[in-house]
């Protein structure tokens, strides 16, 4: 008999005569602990997250995660849901609940005559970028390849075309999804119009996700990107300057800002290894020669330490940064809007990049606007289409026994850089203590969303997540 956690914070038992009844009746499969696939299937990216749910259902198609949500509801349970499995919150697995995962769901199917994409829900993003990038389309998406695109998109997702395309919701055309009843439907512009609105942005609230229909742009097999290192002492001047540019940039051209030691990457000599510094990290999303004209600016600035900005292609791109952000490290984010950066909110953040905690730490500064800013704040969940600056205070370490140290740090940059923002935030971003900022994630959106949870998730069965409750 398994113990099982119910809606009510109580226990209810489950006898292996109804598991072996509910793995019967699945294309996938029902995994038990001590199993290899119970422990792959409760191991996300975030290594601070080590739960343990009561069984694993592994979905391998639609029918599966009806079979699921029916189960669950029915017997007054709780699940979780994991796609990529790569939110810092580690919303994916809880302690003694149910455990439906779609990691197996990842089938890419590409309709190059109309420039559209049916992407599964376990599909990681460089799962998508391979195959719409054989035929120079892409999904506007994030920036790390491991990403998962169901928890992206539900979230909002920008990334280095956002400026261009518009934020990962904006392509988005249709979903298939699992409701709270076990209904399977398609919602789109046209049909479950309400449940589209909210399902671009406001994540897993209203339902399990089985397939997205995308819109797919023209962009590759190149684009012209690189970084640009500076010495951080320079750091002060450079960040104002580089505001400048992004807040004139065309739309083809997004430009980053990375506050971190040095690792040690081969473009860098040897003396720089563990130094803090400046990286400007900068992708066009257009010609070459338009490119170099746009970045001629910026790479006109101080002195770099180096260089790299030249065609790449576009899958190595989007996973340039892949090894700085391996699964099963310790993570833990906090992250600010800003309308502007002043000059004492970048000397703030400056004094916050002095006292890094561990080398793998690092904050940066994200720009979107552009494309993304031309749709209006209630045509989707995701609310704040300002022209912005996004800041992730990014903290990443390895030893458990600095756990304490760590988390403090990224709490006391946040709480000093609080002053400066909008607050406004990125959902995706959240870790798991930052419930009371739901408000902010969801602006006046919030109070829709309520009653779209209410319409289709009344009793709050998709509840482990940054949960938006019914009404």
């Amino acid at each position: 008999m398994l113990e099982l956690l119910t809606l009510n914070d109580g226990a209810v038992a489950v006898d292996q005569e109804t598991l072996n009844a509910l793995d019967a009746s699945l294309k996938g499969a029902v995994h038990l602990k001590g199993s290899a696939e119970y422990d792959d299937a409760r191991t996300i990216w975030n290594g601070m997250v080590d739960r343990h749910p009561g069984f694993v259902i592994r979905a391998l198609g639609p029918h599966d995660v009806q079979k699921a949500v029916n189960f669950v509801r029915d017997g007054g349970l709780v699940m979780s849901v994991k796609s990529g499995g790569h939110q810092i919150a580690g919303h994916a697995v809880a302690d003694g609940t149910v455990l439906l995962d779609l990691s197996q769901m990842r089938s890419v199917d590409v309709d190059p005559m109309n420039k559209t994409a049916r992407v599964e829900p376990g599909a990681l993003l460089g799962d998508v970028d391979r195959e719409t990038q054989a035929h120079a389309l892409i999904v506007p998406s994030g920036i790390n390849s491991t990403t998962g695109i169901a928890g992206l998109t539900l979230g909002g997702g920008f990334g280095w075309t956002t400026r261009k395309f518009g934020m990962t919701i904006d392509s988005l055309l249709s979903v298939e999804v699992v409701t709270a009843d076990g209904s399977i439907v398609t919602a789109s512009a046209t049909s479950h119009p309400d449940l589209f609105w909210a399902i671009r942005g406001g994540g897993g609230n209203f339902g399990v996700i089985t397939s997205f229909e995308f819109q797919l742009h023209s962009l590759g097999p190149e684009v012209l990107s690189g970084l640009i290192v500076h010495p951080i002492e320079e750091a002060s001047g450079l960040l104002a300057e580089v505001t400048k540019i992004a807040d004139n940039a065309p739309d083809e051209l997004t430009v980053w800002s990375v506050m971190r030691k040095a690792p040690p990457l081969p473009f860098l000599t040897e003396d720089w290894h563990g130094r803090e510094v400046l990286i400007l990290a900068a992708c066009y999303a257009g010609p070459m020669d338009e490119g170099e004209a746009a970045m001629a600016g910026l790479r006109g600035l101080g002195n770099p330490i180096v260089d790299v900005i030249s065609p790449h292609p576009f899958v190595g791109w989007q996973a340039a940064f892949d090894p700085l952000l391996a699964a099963g490290a310790r993570n833990y984010w906090k992250s600010h809007d800003f309308a502007a950066l002043s000059s004492d909110a970048i000397a703030t953040l400056l004094e916050g990049i002095a006292t890094l905690p561990d080398p793998a730490c690092e904050v940066f500064i994200a720009h979107v606007g552009g494309e993304m800013a031309r749709v209006g704040a209630g045509e989707t969940a995701y609310p704040e289409r300002s022209s912005h600056f996004i800041m992730n205070v990014h903290t990443r370490w390895e030893d458990p026994a600095k756990d304490d140290e760590c988390i403090a740090w990224a709490r006391t940059l946040y709480d000093r850089m609080k002053p400066y923002s909008t607050g406004s935030a990125y959902v995706n971003f959240m870790p798991e203590d930052e419930a009371d900022h739901m408000a902010g994630a969801y602006g006046e959106n919030g109070d829709k969303l309520s009653l779209i949870k209410g319409k289709y998730d009344p009793d709050n069965l998709f509840r482990i997540n940054h949960n938006i409750l019914p009404t």
